[in-house]
């Protein structure tokens, strides 16, 4: 049961927000910081004191600014956290949109939920929340289906450097000798057409330029 919630999050209206959301779920027992390492350091507090917190609310991205940190991002301050206490529900509140990053944090980090900021972000954070109560993990639809995507065609090594070539403003027919440079076989022209094609079938793409973008959202080049 979520009683007690820390907020981490450096944009006050993103924070005011947050706490607007959890007033609505009767959640009335909340912390809020602006810095990683002052998120870290009431939850040793609060576990010190034996009055841990239910759930961490944490955005991924912090501005730098004169106060020196040591957590530089949201994902050091989940590790940390993860350490100390394992068993803390984490909700992500992020502008990030690249499915890669989004799966690395369920995989890695281990996080409870993900909610990216845009419009009706507070409504999705609520829905949210009360998943978590439930212990059960959320992720919205919209990203549910970029991760499917992503899953839909398993890139090579190959095709990422490829694509990679591509991306920087090599032509087609010099991307062998680019590849004989770094010693990647097979490198014909006719293989990297071949891989082109499937790639741009499998994913129901008609232009290598769409196909450049799409690798860009996903994170792999």
């Amino acid at each position: 049961m979520i009683k007690r919630v820390l907020i981490a999050e450096d944009y006050e209206s993103s924070n005011i927000s947050i706490q607007k959301t959890l007033d609505s779920l009767n959640i009335n027992s909340y912390e809020y910081v602006y810095y990683c390492d002052d998120a870290l350091s009431r939850i040793k507090k609060s576990i010190a004191e034996g009055n841990p917190y239910d759930l961490l609310v944490t955005d991924i991205s912090f501005d730098e600014d004169h106060n020196k940190q040591q957590l530089k991002n949201g994902e050091e301050l989940i590790e940390a956290t993860k350490i100390l206490q394992p068993k803390l529900k984490v909700i992500v509140f992020s502008a990030e949109n690249k499915p890669t990053n989004i799966k690395r944090f369920f995989d890695h980090l281990k996080i409870d939920g993900f909610v990216r900021k845009g419009r009706n972000d507070a409504k999705e954070l609520q829905v949210a929340i009360n998943a978590v109560n439930n212990n059960q993990s959320y992720l919205a639809a919209d990203i549910k289906k970029l991760l499917q995507n992503k899953n839909s065609f398993d890139f090579t090594d190959l095709d990422i450097q490829i694509i990679n070539f591509l991306s920087i403003g090599k032509k087609q027919k010099d991307i062998p000798a680019e590849l004989e440079k770094l010693g990647i076989k097979p490198n014909s022209l006719r293989t990297i057409e071949k891989r082109l094609e499937l790639m741009k079938q499998c994913l129901e793409f008609n232009t290598n330029e769409q196909l450049i973008v799409f690798a860009i959202d996903l994170g792999i080049i």
